[in-house]
């Protein structure tokens, strides 16, 4: 028998019902996740689409160097490029910043054209995007791979003094002002200069034609016939033809005749280094009165700071002799590393410039091989680049590609880690081999004939793919080896970011027993045993710092180093002296041992005369001024007039000058710290001399190695008429080397009138020329009375200076940093959360990781006094007893 089964209405709606209410649901969950996920245009992102491959371009740039009758500056262009498709695409983004184009017949800002039988598609639409700073070109149609394109553009721009892309620099010859244009493309300016393809793997062909008035010379990267420079030589062995370029009276007193001889050697030397020859026929070098930078390796025609080419032994110390030494090295160093092979990325900047910073040194070495210029590397490049390292806010050497997109995260990438860090001796010899076309293989040591315990890439990984860098511990009592992950802070150890090697290194740690070398030890793990370490002897550990580490002991053994620091100090080699002093300061700044047997690390200096430990301890004794110079713990903080009277019997009571490179460092220390520690047979040695030059301003007899130190004591002793007298001689002088001395100098004086009249001045161009600004400002905020004045001055100038001003000329990074460095209470640390809040929407730019790093290293120095203000000056008055 058939059952029949009944289903009412009801039933069947309510099904229907659901699956309604399913899909419906399903539809509204679909939409939410696609709203959800941002759709950006290509326009939008920041960096280019991998559709287009540029091969050449064709420039023509005319900068006009009188005002047009709207009293601006401009440069007129035309250009067109010829790239390559290389995936199918009807989109062309070409970089393009504060350009103006003319549209072209068919009402667009270019005109595309097709090099083979393919026609071009029609442009659909062009705009410039000025955010992500691109020039875009919506296509009718798609490209074709394979196919070969032209772009034509006509543009004008304005020749700004903001000291970026194509600008004006301007200076006075015999009372006539005379125009200079010039540029500075490095690193995202080429686009404000003319459309291209503004990334450094984007390499491609050059074919410039600059138009300019008759009596003006143009020069490019190129070899311009016809044109004889006022000073060029050949070097021995080298085909290329060198030439230095700088203000005619310049050139004619002979101020570019050391880096004219210098070039050569050292070209020759990084031929050999390199086992390349130097690949072009020329190399221009030319000092402009107004850049940013110190130095810049365009191929062929680098530019500088005149302060960092010209050199006249009349005026100039012998730091500026080393500063026009090391950075011609470092330049020419760029001339292979870096433009003949070039980085891919932003994210990998510090192959490039540390690479570029440790061969500097090498380079100058050569060129003056009496001046042990390499010992320097510990305290000019591993010191300065440990301060940083060791904050929370740092980053590894290498950041991931989407990390860096905006081209003020591109310009942060250029700071003391990516220079200095790479700067130490246990990585850096790259050797080349077959030429460039192996690029660089990375050994571990300068003459490594020893085993790695590992591959280089897995030993290197660590030190480059992770911030920061370890404290090796060693007990001498047990022989246990451990290490650590070096914080400034211990309390910011929470807001370290992760690391995929858990902050654990693999240590090469060259050591030494009571002045005997003994066998290397690899740290490979985060602690070890190592019974050789037991003996009772005083241990000492990564000798001649070639180990990017800092280094701690047993109390025992600190006693011991102690004691023979003080007994005989010669047998611990001289790096190492700094070593023990520097490591001991940030040791006990990080809690790791007491500040007052950091403090005993000093107590040996009565009968050290080397510059270097002494040069270590005063850096680190700064840190004590800067947090100390606004109490009363400051008045007994003298440790230098052993060091005085030293150098005061060695130069027969001043007259004559130190033989030594690095003693005549010493003595400028000595004069230096005397004078500013309230000395007064030094006080009253600088006034003297100041009032001779006063009485007789033609004929300045004081030596060029103690102008700096000279001018800013009788300048902070005296009063307006002594800073007048200084700005005039500034305002007046025509060697770039003694300005900056006393631009530096003025900012000494204790009158707070004139020191924020001389802040006024760093925002008016015809005073203080935008590319000193920053400096002016830090100069002041260095000195006691000018702190608050600075800071103030800053916080309520920012939004001038961050977005008219000061773009494009001011390093907002070493701004940031200088103005905030003697904070340390609480009340400056709300100031500075504050002045980030009230500032939040305007933007930092290139100093947004400066602003973190100061936020913490304001937060450590709280706690830091806190814990250490009554600890030192008991330590400071026991010994004055």
């Amino acid at each position: 028998m058939e059952k029949s089964c009944k289903i009412s209405k009801f039933f069947i709606l309510c099904v229907v019902l659901g699956v309604l209410s399913v899909a419906t649901i399903v539809t509204l969950w679909a939409i939410a996740l696609t709203d959800s996920v941002e759709i950006v245009a290509p326009w939008d992102k920041y960096r280019l689409p991998d559709t287009l491959k540029p091969d050449h371009y064709n420039l023509t740039l005319w900068p006009r160097l009188t005002v047009n009758a709207q009293g601006l500056y401009i440069f007129t262009g035309k250009s067109y490029v010829v790239f390559q498709c290389v995936k199918e695409t009807d989109l062309i983004l070409i970089h393009s910043n504060k350009l103006n184009y003319t549209k072209w017949g068919d009402d667009h800002l270019a005109k595309l054209s097709a090099l083979g039988s393919t026609p071009a598609p029609t442009i659909k639409k062009s705009w410039l995007q000025p955010t992500t700073q691109f020039l875009v070109l919506e296509l009718n149609g798609k490209l074709a791979v394979g196919e070969s394109y032209q772009l034509d553009t006509v543009f004008v721009g304005e020749l700004a003094d903001d000291l970026a892309g194509f600008y004006r620099s301007e200076y006075e010859e015999d009372g006539v002002k005379k125009v200079v244009a010039t540029s500075q493309m490095h690193p995202t300016h080429t686009r404000k200069t003319f459309p291209c393809f503004d990334e450094p793997a984007r390499k491609a062909v050059f074919h410039i034609t600059l138009l300019h008035p008759r009596g003006t010379v143009a020069l490019s990267n190129g070899k311009e016939p016809g044109y004889k420079s006022c000073d060029w030589n050949k070097s021995p062995g080298l085909s290329a033809q060198i030439r230095i370029w700088a203000r005619r009276k310049s050139i004619s007193e002979g101020h570019g005749e050391y880096a004219l001889n210098l070039t050569g050697p050292i070209l020759s030397f990084f031929e050999v280094y390199y086992n390349t020859t130097y690949p072009l026929s020329k190399s221009d070098q030319i000092a402009l009165p107004d850049f940013y930078f110190g130095a810049m390796e365009n191929w062929g025609l680098v530019t500088y700071r005149e302060t960092n080419l010209l050199y006249d032994p009349l005026t100039s110390s012998n730091g500026n002799k080393e500063r026009t030494a090391t950075i011609i090295a470092h330049e020419l160093a760029h001339m292979w590393f870096g433009n003949l092979v070039t980085l891919r990325w932003w994210n990998e900047v510090w192959l490039n410039e540390g690479f570029a910073s440790y061969v500097s040194y090498l380079g100058a070495d050569y060129a003056e091989s009496t001046w042990n210029v390499k010992d320097l590397i510990v305290l000019d490049e591993v010191h300065r680049v440990f301060a940083v390292d060791a904050l929370a806010s740092s980053h590894p050497l290498s950041s991931k590609d989407d990390d860096i997109q905006k081209p003020e995260q591109i310009s942060e990438q250029f700071d003391v880690i990516s220079y200095s860090k790479v700067n130490i001796r246990q990585c850096t010899v790259l050797t080349m081999t077959k030429g460039l076309n192996n690029y660089l293989l990375m050994t571990f040591h300068d003459a490594s004939d020893m085993e790695l315990p590992g591959t280089v890439h897995d030993i290197m990984n660590r030190w480059v793919l992770q911030m920061g860098f370890p404290v090796v511990t060693i007990n001498t009592a047990t022989g246990l080896i451990t290490q650590k992950h070096f914080l400034l802070d211990p309390d910011s150890v929470g807001s370290v970011p992760p690391s995929d090697f858990k902050y654990e290194w693999i240590v090469p740690i060259k050591w030494m027993e009571a002045g005997v070398v003994q066998k290397e030890i690899w740290l490979l793990e985060k602690e070890a045993l190592n019974n050789k370490l037991t003996s009772g002897h005083w241990v000492l550990a990564n000798i001649n710092v070639t180990g990017y580490y800092r280094v701690n002991y047993d109390l025992g053994n600190w006693e011991r180093l102690l004691f023979q620091l003080s007994t005989n100090h010669q047998v611990i080699p001289v790096i190492n002296r700094a070593q023990l002093v520097d490591d001991a300061f940030n040791l006990a700044r990080a809690k790791l041992i007491p500040t007052t047997l950091a403090l005993k690390t000093t107590k040996y200096l009565s009968k050290e005369i080397e510059y270097v430990p002494w040069e270590s301890a005063l850096n680190n004794l700064d840190y004590f001024y800067l947090m100390f110079d606004r109490t009363e713990v400051y008045g007994t903080m003298n440790l230098v007039t052993p060091l005085f009277q030293h150098f005061k019997t060695i130069t027969a009571d001043w007259s004559k000058v130190p033989d030594g490179h690095n003693e005549q460092y010493n003595q400028v220390n000595a004069i230096r710290m005397a004078c500013s520690s309230g000395l007064v047979e030094c006080q009253n040695l600088t006034k003297s001399w100041y009032s001779q030059w006063k009485a007789d301003p033609d004929n300045n007899l004081i030596h060029p190695n103690l102008r700096m130190t000279v001018y800013c004591s009788a300048i902070a002793a005296g009063g307006a008429a002594e800073w007048d007298f200084g700005w005039d001689m500034f305002k007046t002088a025509t060697i770039a080397s003694d300005a900056d001395k006393l631009m530096s100098s003025l900012a000494c004086t204790k009158d707070h009138e004139l020191l924020n009249k001389y802040l006024r001045y760093t925002l008016d161009s015809d005073k203080i020329r935008k590319q000193d600004a920053t400096s002016v400002i830090v100069y002041i905020s260095s000195n006691v009375q000018g702190q608050t004045l600075a800071w103030d001055f800053v916080t309520q100038n920012w939004e001038y200076m961050f977005t008219q001003y000061g773009v494009g000329s001011f390093s907002f990074a070493n701004l940031i940093s200088g103005v905030t460095m003697r904070f340390s209470t609480k009340a400056e640390l709300e100031q500075l959360q504050k002045f980030k809040e009230d500032n939040s929407k305007i933007g930092f730019g290139s100093g947004t990781l400066a602003l973190e790093q100061a936020i913490e290293r304001t937060t450590a120095n709280i706690k830091w006094v806190d814990e250490n203000k009554k600890k030192v000056w008991d330590w400071f008055l026991s010994e004055i007893a």
